[in-house]
């Protein structure tokens, strides 16, 4: 058969990280060199993959970049299309330059692929994307009135930089909430707010990394922001694989500095870690000298039985670092999430900050902090529990009844989206690309492995009405039985 392509393309070893640039690269200099010339139809992108032998979503990234950069260009009805007209060619003297210059930057960013600029996401009729709450539960007129107050409080306050810290008004109330919510006791002294649950990872990794030296053993799959924070520190990952019970502590190498855990709702899969694999994690992370990062993104959504304690509420011996965030709970463009560390590590993560963003924004602490002051939080959290509970209801109850041939669900009762195997034969690239046709918006479960394969989507319940539920999962078991059909 006929190459697709008019060119041989070499591509690394899989599953290695410089795959998507290295393809990029080729195809890029394909077109300077005139191989691929001015309005060559490029072939499409699930062909490309399979003929090279990789994921479709790898060629999908390659192409963005070029399409970004202006050699591809796209013609709606027709295909992807070579530019007529191409940017300058990166080979003159000032593109040399700019490429010696680039040796500069660490070695972490070098074999980063530079993304291009998110584009707006396209409205799917029926919408499982992860990790978004529906933000139209939110009390936005209550928080506006909150917003108003803390403007006036401001107001009369003297210009100064905040707290590094965060507000104390703020340290105080997540203080109250952790120990009424999540059993931790702790006072104002022991939190530190953040920007988000990113900042803390990333001041995490600062303070307990020392590069290429630590290693830092992580879920797989597990959540890539995280990992990507401690291995941009210089890390090294180490590949923790789960179970039933959750993170195998068995795997856990003994030389392991830090260990990186979502007990309470693993990401991706969705599991809870059990109380008697909780308690070996913490034994072996005292018994080695490990630090644990306990990451409880959306542990408050809990819909049967008694929330088991977070790993941070039983550490008698001062390991644990929980990372909690309000991106969930309440909005993700709201930017604040917190750490409770241990004492011995407060005035680093403090001096990481400080050399960071310095502090947050006083108004947004001063809402927030009163928001949760008011019992606004927790009757939001009840309200919103009410409504994500009859959809993840909705959600097994429609897999149930039109999926069992195809999907296998992970059982889970606590959090914002359910995990589910694919029949193993199935490509869930292509299933996803196949739902998105008919409208329907879910993620491949193997986009979060950094080892090995495995099949499966996630589907989200924060942004789908209960009412499109089962028709969203009717639709999606279509696209599984086509692909199933041309497989």
């Amino acid at each position: 058969m006929e190459p697709i392509l008019p060119l041989a393309i070499d591509l690394p070893a899989e599953r290695q990280r410089d795959l998507v640039r290295s393809l990029h690269r080729q195809l890029q200099g394909a077109i300077l060199d005139g191989r691929l010339q001015p309005g060559f139809r490029m072939p499409p992108t699930r062909k490309l993959a399979e003929e090279l032998g990789i994921s479709r979503n790898s060629v999908v990234s390659a192409f963005d970049l070029l399409f970004s950069q202006g050699y591809l260009v796209a013609r709606q009805g027709s295909g992807t299309f070579v530019a007529d007209h191409l940017p300058v060619r990166p080979g003159d003297a000032c593109g040399d330059a700019a490429a010696r210059m680039a040796g500069r930057l660490n070695t972490y960013w070098q074999h980063r692929v530079a993304q291009p600029a998110r584009a707006p996401l396209r409205a799917h009729r029926f919408d499982f994307r992860v990790g978004l709450p529906d933000t139209q539960l939110f009390p936005h007129e209550t928080w506006r009135r909150l917003a108003c107050a803390a403007m006036r409080s401001l107001s009369k306050e003297r210009t100064d930089y905040a707290d590094v810290a965060g507000r104390p008004e703020l340290r105080q109330a997540i203080a109250a909430h952790v120990s009424f919510a999540r059993a931790i006791a702790c006072d104002d002294a022991d939190v530190v707010v953040t920007s988000g649950a990113q900042q803390a990872f990333d001041l995490i990794a600062r303070i307990l990394v020392e590069p290429g030296t630590t290693r830092v053993a992580v879920e797989d799959p597990g959540y890539p922001p995280a990992r990507d924070a401690f291995a941009a520190a210089g890390a090294r990952l180490v590949t923790v694989p789960m179970d039933a019970d959750g993170l195998r502590v068995d795997c856990i190498p003994a030389d392991v500095g830090v260990i990186l855990t979502t007990p309470s709702h693993q990401f991706p899969l969705g599991t809870v870690m059990s109380q008697r694999r909780r308690a070996e994690l913490l034994d072996f992370a005292h018994a080695h000298r490990m630090a644990v990062v306990e990451d409880d993104y959306d542990g408050e959504f809990r819909f049967g039985g008694r929330p088991l304690d977070a790993l941070r509420t039983v550490d008698e011996r001062h390991a644990v670092f929980y990372v909690g965030t309000f991106s969930k709970s309440l909005f993700p463009a709201l930017r604040l999430g917190y750490i409770v560390p241990p004492s011995w590590a407060v005035p680093a993560l403090v001096g990481a900050k400080r050399l960071g963003n310095g502090h947050n924004p006083s108004l947004e602490q001063l809402t927030l902090a009163a928001f949760i002051r008011e019992g606004h939080l927790a009757r939001h959290v009840r309200r919103a529990r009410r409504v994500y509970g009859e959809r993840r209801a909705a959600l097994e109850q429609a897999i149930a009844r039109h999926g069992t041939a195809w999907l296998s669900p992970v059982h889970t009762d606590v959090g914002l989206h359910m995990a589910a195997h694919l029949r193993e034969d199935l490509p869930a690239d292509a299933v996803v690309a196949a739902a998105a046709i008919r409208g329907v918006a879910v993620r491949d479960l193997g986009a979060y492995r950094l080892e090995g394969r495995c099949s499966g989507l996630v589907l989200g319940i924060g942004m789908i009405g209960v009412e499109d539920v089962e028709r969203g999962v009717e639709q999606l078991c279509q696209a599984i039985a086509e692909v199933a059909g041309g497989a």
